[in-house]
């Protein structure tokens, strides 16, 4: 059974803008690079192939040169994205999962898939009320955007679903603050040495 993480990757010299009031423009595209990086070994850890979703040249020299797979998708929404993800699953099981998730681990993913082995859906709310992480088999109707967590929830009543709460899935790093949060938890000091930034508010 070939079972695929699909990771939505932004270009790395734009990525978390947000942060840009602690990180320069370098520090935020080692950044990137770093979560997409440990995202992907999440999902091989767990044992699953990594599926790079991106339009980004850059990005896509990056995971061919990792070996993984990607999937171009030629500047299209996350939605029109993910629903590529899951043709090419090709009736396996799949998974969309964020790759802006500090303390994800490969337990993490390896729990929804073994959730999903038994035909369960699984879903995953982020902090902020959006989706980190969803999976399954088959197409899947997305609706990513603010809030998305309870409109996915809603889209998977018919079908049987977990929701997953874990500290690898909940937090994702858009702010300040997340950062700081992160890198304060024993899963992200791995952020203090990757992309330092000064003590502070």
């Amino acid at each position: 059974m070939t079972r695929i993480v699909a990771i939505p990757v932004k270009p790395f010299d734009v990525a978390k803008e947000r942060l840009s009031s602690i990180l320069s423009p370098s520090q935020r595209e080692k950044l990137s690079v770093e979560l997409a990086r440990r995202t992907a070994l999440a999902a091989i850890a767990a044992g699953a192939s990594p599926l790079i979703l991106s339009a980004d040249d850059a990005v896509t020299k990056w995971a061919a040169a990792q070996g993984y797979d990607v999937l171009l998708d030629e500047g299209s929404s996350l939605n029109e994205a993910a629903h590529s993800a899951t043709l090419f699953a090709n009736n396996e099981p799949w998974i969309l999962c964020h790759a802006d998730l500090p303390l994800l681990r490969g337990d993490d993913v390896a729990h929804a898939l073994d959730l999903m082995a038994v035909g369960t859906w699984v879903v995953a709310p982020s902090s902020d009320g959006g989706t980190s992480l969803i999976g399954g088999v088959g197409d899947f109707d997305f609706a990513f955007g603010p809030g998305s967590f309870h409109r996915h929830l809603a889209r998977l009543a018919c079908r049987p679903v977990r929701v997953l709460t874990s500290v690898g899935t909940l937090l994702d790093l858009d702010t300040a603050g997340d950062f700081r949060a992160a890198a304060a938890h024993p899963r992200g000091r791995w952020l203090n040495d990757a992309t330092p930034i000064p003590s502070g508010p």
